[in-house]
């Protein structure tokens, strides 16, 4: 058990390093105060291109994978050592504590992102598989609609379903609790944007939706 608590105390703390934030002083600006004010690779778009916002995602993205496959992993040489059916557990526990540090960081007031990219890298290493149905949701739904934050909630809902379909039969397998809580962080986080996309108000990414320059150009 100490081995478990550790190792998602340092998932958490690691995840409650946000890019956005440290990259945005080192250039002398802070996310924060433009566009939603949230500090995420979507919102580094709007502050400062793709450029800035790709090395956000990227890292965000990293600190995910390293939460499950490096943290997860570490050896522990002390007593207290997880046993078989806690280790299980490890990457997908140190999963959720990744994302949740991004969420409510520690190093940032408790004001942090709403963890889609930091779930992603997760995903890609607790379950690789099932970035097929993540990925294909949100590109075809962000490129069709331009709403981000809509289809960013049915990747995570997708990934829910295959890994319940996948494991059927299994009982509440990690992967599955992983990606049910994760589903459920997701709604919760993206809970204004669900609320703006029903009242018509919520804001579309025209430069995702490449396919109506095409068009005009056409």
């Amino acid at each position: 058990m100490p081995e478990l608590l550790i190792k998602v105390v340092l998932a958490y703390l690691l995840g409650a390093v946000l890019a956005s934030i440290v990259l945005g002083r080192l250039m002398g600006v802070d996310v924060r105060s433009t566009g939603s004010g949230n500090p995420g690779a979507t919102n580094a778009l709007r502050a400062r291109g793709w450029g800035f916002a790709l090395t956000v995602l990227v890292l965000d993205l990293g600190k995910g994978v390293l939460a499950v496959l490096l943290i997860a992993s570490l050896p522990w040489p002390w007593a207290g050592g997880a046993g078989t059916e806690i280790a299980v557990w490890l990457p997908a526990a140190c999963g959720v504590a990744a994302v949740v540090g991004h969420v409510w960081p520690l190093w940032h007031g408790f004001k942090g992102g709403k963890g889609a990219a930091t779930l992603l890298g997760c995903v890609a290493a607790v379950m690789p598989m099932a970035l097929v149905p993540m990925l294909a949701v949100w590109v075809g739904g962000a490129i069709a609609t331009g709403y981000v934050g809509l289809f960013t909630v049915m990747a995570a809902v997708s990934v829910a379903i295959w890994a319940v379909v996948a494991h059927a039969g299994s009982g509440l397998t990690p992967e599955a609790v992983f990606a049910i809580l994760m589903a459920l962080l997701m709604t919760y986080t993206h809970r204004s944007n669900l609320l703006n996309t029903w009242r018509g108000t919520e804001h579309q990414f025209e430069s995702f939706m490449f396919w109506r320059r095409l068009f005009r150009r056409g």
